[in-house]
């Protein structure tokens, strides 16, 4: 461990104020309930913590000065007496002097409740350690669980219509292979069991997916109902044809109806998100590019002998 001087940046003459003072601020920085997705704000939080154990204790405090243990709390030689413990342990500060929980509860109410880890004094005089967040001490306090992560996964319509697997990236830069349920929802969270943030005292916490829908370049979602355009000739729309059109399942071959009315969108029913919903497709007219002299003809004739309204 580093030195805690150095940890809670203060100086080796400061005041129990002064050092208080550093370690309030560290802590409201970096507490793990306002970073709840920052694995590194966790570690500066319990590392801030552990050093403001050591030197808020007068004993300990001295001992380390004196070269006599070192920033965990551990005697530097063998034959050093036996008083030097773990820096982490309660008991030993000055009268004057707030524990690292004590100065924790005075913010915690700003967080909207208890300190993480969920363990509070109880029977037996069980406390909750902002170290480690578990409960240590007394009849019946429980081993701790590590903290929930919570991340995103953006998945897109095809995927979540098919209910595959996606890799899902936790905050350690692992990837995971993640089954998406039946019929997922957006926001609907999926919990992995296990695979949150490590506990040196128990069993690690869980991480939460979080599932977002991609936006797609091919479907438009309308709640159970899909909508998609596709691109027809001037040909294909007068005279009719089977067109090729995208779905959730794959590819299918539309009938185009000739004279298609392109104002209204063509409906494949049953083709919609999980087949609760159904597919509408917009039928859009591309001219031939650069354009077509003949066309050009056949455009001057209808506007001139057959003209018709298409705008009220």
């Amino acid at each position: 461990m580093r030195d805690p001087y150095t940890i809670l940046g203060v100086s080796r003459s400061a005041s129990e104020k002064d050092i208080k003072s550093a370690y309030r601020k560290l802590a409201k920085k970096y507490h793990p309930d306002q970073n709840p997705d920052d694995p590194s704000a966790h570690g500066k939080f319990a590392e801030a913590t552990h050093a403001y154990d050591l030197l808020n204790d007068a004993t300990k405090r001295a001992q380390f000065d004196r070269g006599e243990i070192d920033a965990e709390g551990n005697p530097r030689f063998a034959g050093f007496g036996g008083g030097a413990g773990r820096a982490g342990a309660r008991g030993g500060a000055g009268a004057g002097n707030f524990s690292a929980e004590d100065i924790l509860k005075e913010f915690m109410s700003g967080f909207g409740g208890q300190p993480r880890g969920g363990a509070r004094a109880g029977a037996g005089g069980a406390q909750w350690d902002p170290f480690t967040g578990a409960a240590s001490g007394g009849a019946g306090a429980g081993m701790g669980k590590g903290d929930d992560v919570v991340v995103n996964v953006a998945v897109s319509l095809e995927d979540a219509h098919k209910a595959a697997s996606v890799p899902v990236r936790m905050p350690n830069g692992k990837v995971l292979s993640v089954k998406l349920p039946e019929k997922v929802e957006e926001g609907q969270q999926i919990r992995l069991k296990g695979q949150g943030s490590p506990s040196p005292f128990g069993e690690p916490g869980d991480a939460l997916v979080t599932v977002k829908f991609e936006k797609s370049k091919t479907f438009r979602r309308d709640g159970k109902d899909v909508r998609t355009d596709v691109a027809v000739t001037l040909y294909e729309a007068v005279l009719g044809a089977k067109v090729r059109v995208p779905t959730l399942d794959g590819p299918v071959e539309l009938n185009l109806p000739p004279g298609v009315d392109t104002s209204k969108a063509l409906r494949l029913k049953g083709k919609g998100l999980y087949g609760d919903g159904d597919l509408y497709v917009n039928v859009r007219v591309v001219l031939p590019p650069g354009g077509d002299a003949d066309l050009e003809a056949l455009a001057r004739f209808m506007r001139d002998q057959k003209p018709y309204s298409v705008r009220d």
